[in-house]
């Protein structure tokens, strides 16, 4: 992740406020204009992940989703908008990227991140973004960048409250905190959920993101951020890697990972 190039002009004027501190300056600003980073779900999470991590420059932001835009959908996922209804999730996110940010660069793929396809998808992204609303996704992206030795943030929302946990290596997995996903339908009843705290997890997923890319130490890695909005409370919990986790475990074994 480098560029050999200074900023232009145009550059510092538009990343000018966060060139200013300390931790990004002008080297770290070139440093997110050359990383990659892939966002797997264009819903309440990933819309807020998206906007942000194109805002900030990431020079190329990829979007796995393989649904359409439903009305319900926009109370929510704030990539999309009411003329949007119908159409790829995809489509309407990457626009609107692009026209908050020209001068990045977004990759579609419309279609489902499965174990099948997962290692394909997260080939030669610097990092992921797990912004799906669904166990068994979380999973096939947990055990597809573990495997490849890619990091990336899981975070997870419901209601008032959501959770967030960048994962990489050294630290312990998704499978280290649950082995395996809970044994309920896709087809299950939707909760409830507030707009809002969608947003905020999602911008806290683009912000672990941004430090990671920036190389800024927070402390050791393997911490489960919990978020309770309602009551306006915030817990760390250290997650423990497991020595007997199929993926990331010392004897690990991906081929019998679900």
């Amino acid at each position: 992740m480098s560029r050999e190039s200074p900023l232009t002009g145009r550059e510092k004027q538009r990343y000018a406020r966060q060139i200013m501190l300390p931790e990004i300056g002008e080297a770290g600003q070139a440093m997110l204009m050359s990383s990659s980073v892939l966002i797997v779900g264009a819903g309440g999470l990933g819309s807020a992940a998206g906007f942000y991590l194109a805002a900030a420059g990431v020079g190329r932001i990829g979007i796995v989703d393989s649904d359409t835009v439903e009305v319900s959908n926009l109370q929510r996922q704030i990539l999309h908008s009411s003329r949007d209804v119908g159409r790829h999730k995809v489509d309407s996110a990457s626009g609107r990227l692009m026209e908050l940010n020209p001068d990045i660069d977004v990759v579609t793929h419309a279609e489902r991140f499965t174990s099948a396809n997962g290692r394909t998808l997260i080939e030669g992204w610097d990092m992921v973004v797990d912004a799906c609303d669904n166990f068994f996704t979380r999973f096939a992206i947990n055990d597809a960048c573990v495997s490849a030795e890619i990091p990336f943030v899981h975070a997870g929302v419901c209601g008032f409250e959501g959770q967030v946990m960048r994962i990489c290596a050294g630290s312990a997995c998704l499978r280290c905190l649950i082995p395996s996903p809970p044994a309920e339908p896709e087809s299950s009843v939707p909760r409830g959920i507030l707009g809002a705290a969608a947003g905020c997890v999602g911008a806290l997923e683009a912000v672990e993101v941004l430090k990671h890319l920036l190389g800024i130490d927070d402390g050791p890695p393997g911490r489960l951020i919990a978020i309770d909005l309602r009551r306006m409370r915030i817990r760390e919990i250290h997650v423990p890697r497991d020595p007997d986790c199929p993926v990331c475990g010392n004897r690990r074994n991906l081929s019998g990972s679900s």
